[in-house]
């Protein structure tokens, strides 16, 4: 009789348990799936190394940094050039996977691991798409081979400035009058001024100097229109760049910042997380509470998030 009753109180005890862990996943699952805001902004800036937090004089990004959470050592994918690496943040793999290769890629010069409905490897765009069907996304940027690298029908604003300037007056119209889910701005002026007078010239600075002024615009046009506090921002880079250049394999070239400021962000300033470019698209898919693709290999900065 003893052993039957204990025998029974094993086997309901073990049904808790089971019972127990299976709500818990479930919880779990739930929380991945939660939208943290309803607007993220991705802010690149071409050739912006971790190294100009130096000497760049810009209190805008620092402010980000100090009321959010960032790292100075994320990482590029090799080779540390343009269209690689924006690649790798837009479709949250590195080039081994996409298969653009090049600084200047058009196409895949490998052939994609996977493809989506519009013939490339599918991109934060695409996944926006498939999961917030009803929900708007821009892509604005000041270098034009940003164009091949994602799905252009599959956006309510595809728009290529002539310079930063312009880039970032049109974004910032797009995101207050539209309310988009998701806008990706590309800045272009640093990288184009490293090439001709170099990456830690004066003029370089000056630039990265611009850039933070016309964040800080942006930002104050945004929060004007009530839109702040359900928006998070993430500003980073490409790569960084080395005397006129950049590809290579120094710290200069491959460290970038990496910053994430505003709705649901902690305020906890340096982070030890380590970054890689393609943990960007996955960052902003989980913010979204979207699906991460199985074939990605980005994951997201979740230190990044209030506990």
């Amino acid at each position: 009789m003893f052993k039957n009753l204990l025998k029974q109180f094993s086997i309901l005890s073990l049904i808790i348990t089971l019972i127990s862990c299976s709500s818990s996943q479930t919880v779990i699952s739930q929380e991945q799936n939660i939208q943290q805001a309803k607007h993220v902004i991705l802010i690149g800036v071409d050739g912006f190394g971790a190294y100009a937090f130096e000497k760049a004089k810009i209190p805008n990004i620092r402010k980000m940094m100090k009321n959010g959470s960032y790292s100075l050592e994320a990482r590029s994918v090799l080779p540390s050039s343009s269209a690689v690496n924006w690649a790798s943040m837009l479709m949250g793999s590195g080039p081994e996977l996409h298969g653009f290769t090049k600084w200047d890629s058009r196409e895949p010069e490998l052939p994609s691991a996977n493809l989506g409905k519009s013939g490339i490897y599918p991109t934060i765009f695409s996944l926006i798409d498939t999961q917030l069907p009803k929900e708007k996304t821009g892509a604005i940027y000041t270098w034009g081979g940003i164009r091949n690298l994602f799905e252009r029908e599959l956006v309510e604003l595809d728009y290529n400035g002539e310079t930063d300037t312009k880039t970032v007056e049109k974004a910032t119209s797009f995101i207050t009058e539209e309310n988009p889910v998701f806008t990706f701005i590309h800045l272009d002026d640093a990288d184009h001024t490293g090439h001709k007078l170099g990456f830690d010239s004066p003029e370089y600075y000056n630039e990265i100097e611009k850039i933070d002024e016309l964040i800080g615009e942006m930002i104050n046009s945004i929060e004007e229109k009530g839109l702040l506090k359900e928006t998070i921002i993430i500003i980073t880079a490409d790569h960084g760049g080395d005397r006129k250049s950049h590809g290579g394999k120094t710290l200069k070239e491959v460290q970038i910042p990496w910053i994430a400021y505003g709705k649901g962000i902690s305020n906890q300033g340096k982070m030890n997380s380590t970054i890689v470019t393609y943990d960007t698209g996955a960052t902003i898919a989980y913010l979204l509470g979207l699906e991460i693709p199985e074939f990605w290999r980005g994951k997201p900065v979740k230190e990044s998030l209030i506990k």
